[in-house]
């Protein structure tokens, strides 16, 4: 899936979700270049219920918020995105998700690749799913973080 199709699929489950759309555009064919600039983090991971999903979608804001590159982050194992401490949590969280469809005003300390600790706050989590209702990956958007003590030495 390029990222075209997968800023599709995350648009299209927003909307078929929540019954509004992640990003504000008069022209609906701008808007996953709009999903792409968007000021807030959007990311994406696929695979299948339990399984550590590979990312296969960041916006600007979250490769810049993560310090990654497209090319570094895509294909990555999600986990990454969290201290090993807090893979347990995350994994909880993701496992709701995958039960209810969604999440909101979920908070939780994640880490970029240099080290930075950040803590989200506000993020929804929600199930992505095929146009026939197959369970495909999880999605991720939040606009609220702020930065926690560094780990770098």
């Amino acid at each position: 899936m390029n990222a075209a199709e997968s800023a599709e699929l995350i648009l299209a489950n927003y909307r078929r979700l929540f019954g509004r759309d992640l990003v504000d555009t008069a022209d609906p064919s701008c808007a996953t270049q709009h999903l792409w600039e968007a000021p807030r983090a959007v990311l994406s991971a696929l695979g299948p219920p339990g399984s550590d999903h590979l990312f296969n979608y960041a916006n600007r804001t979250a490769l810049d918020l993560f310090e990654y590159e497209w090319s570094e982050l895509i294909g990555q194992p999600s986990s990454t995105s969290a201290e090993p401490v807090h893979r347990d949590e995350r994994r909880r969280l993701l496992d709701e998700v995958s039960r209810h469809g969604f999440i909101e005003n979920y908070s939780g300390i994640r880490i970029s690749k240099r080290g930075r600790r950040f803590r989200i706050d506000k993020a929804t989590v929600f199930n992505l799913l095929d146009p026939a209702g197959h369970y495909l990956g999880q999605a991720a958007t939040f606009a609220d973080w702020a930065p926690l003590a560094d780990l770098r030495t």
